[in-house]
């Protein structure tokens, strides 16, 4: 088991705003989305976690390290540069699954998403630094065997991208099923997971797993430590021993 905090970021009464006093121009939408979310990333990963744009309007993000100021803080900032507000529930669990159902039922318990009178709830408590040790978070870096040869060279740009995202859409949902493991794509043909206390045979399992029901070929390097910039580092260096070995999993510990 791991025991990994993850905050769950809301923009709040995002629905009915996209359309007051009328509907919004799409473009427009989605350039405060892209540049919300490289704000959240930023915010969050200069305090060492991860953030992950999800449906956009909601992120998530693996939060270990960050205690409740920090996290006021950056609702704060958001505030400041946004005609929204975010609303942010922070939950713990032995799986990074568990802690997102726990953060999303709080959220939800403090109003709709789609409630005009809710602003800027901060929900949740954060790791005591008591309660923290070196190997809390476990972060798994997947990458797509030889995307460039296989697709990117040879198949048109949007025939790649669908290839990718099949091959996305089963590593998250065998991640989700079998591991309570929570798995974002991150551009690229890369994936970042946030993973419940899984050993080798896991890796090897959900790497089958996607070999079979997409034909996508993927390798993996995993990380474990106190912060995810900590264990998502590690992962990247193990992910690049696969590229150098020709190895399919790399554990960093």
């Amino acid at each position: 088991m791991t025991n990994t905090q993850v905050s769950l970021i809301q923009i709040d009464n995002y629905g009915p705003w996209t359309t007051t006093p009328e509907p919004r121009r799409e473009v427009d939408l989605q350039t405060l989305q892209s540049r919300l979310f490289a704000d959240v990333a930023q915010l969050v990963g200069a305090r060492e976690g991860y953030a992950f744009f999800g449906r956009f309007d909601n992120m998530v993000a693996v939060t270990n390290g960050l205690d409740r100021t920090e996290h006021e803080r950056i609702q704060t900032s958001l505030g400041n540069r946004y005609p929204v507000t975010s609303s942010v529930s922070i939950a713990t669990g032995e799986t990074p699954a568990d802690a997102l159902a726990t953060a999303s039922r709080r959220l939800q318990d403090s109003g709709s998403a789609q409630d005009s009178s809710r602003r800027e709830v901060l929900r949740g408590e954060t790791l005591a630094d008591a309660d923290r040790t070196d190997s809390d978070v476990q972060i798994a870096h997947f990458d797509v065997d030889d995307a460039t040869g296989k697709y990117t060279d040879k198949l048109n740009e949007f025939d790649t991208f669908i290839r990718i995202e099949q091959g996305y859409a089963e590593l998250m949902k065998h991640m989700r099923e079998a591991h309570d493991s929570l798995s974002f794509f991150v551009g690229g043909d890369n994936v970042i997971a946030a993973c419940s206390g899984m050993d080798e045979a896991g890796y090897r399992g959900a790497i089958d797993h996607v070999r079979e029901a997409a034909d996508v070929e993927l390798k993996v390097g995993v990380g474990r430590a106190r912060t995810p910039q900590e264990a998502g580092m590690t992962a990247k260096h193990e992910l690049e021993r696969c590229r150098a070995d020709g190895t399919a999993v790399e554990l960093g510990w």
